[in-house]
């Protein structure tokens, strides 16, 4: 599909869960467990994960997601521009 995926990508300041890098847009995901999204999108932020694509054409989206023990499901997702 041409897309590249890198799970636990290396940062300055810690481990992105996911990346997802199209010609068009950048996805950095963040998982959860028992938390929220927002949680995981303020992790994002405060690990500065988007710092390596800012000088970078592509459209960013930072996308928080928790799985929750007791559903055994996803019960929160967010994504933000």
């Amino acid at each position: 599909m041409g897309f590249y995926v890198c799970a636990e990508r290396p940062t300055s300041d810690g481990r992105m869960d996911m990346l997802v890098q199209t010609s068009d847009y950048v996805y950095i995901f963040e998982f959860k467990i028992n938390q929220s999204a927002e949680v995981a999108l303020q992790q994002i932020d405060a690990k500065n994960y988007v710092a390596p694509f800012e000088a970078d054409n592509r459209k960013i989206f930072k996308i928080g997601v928790n799985f929750s023990t007791q559903l055994r499901r996803i019960d929160d997702w967010k994504i933000v521009e």
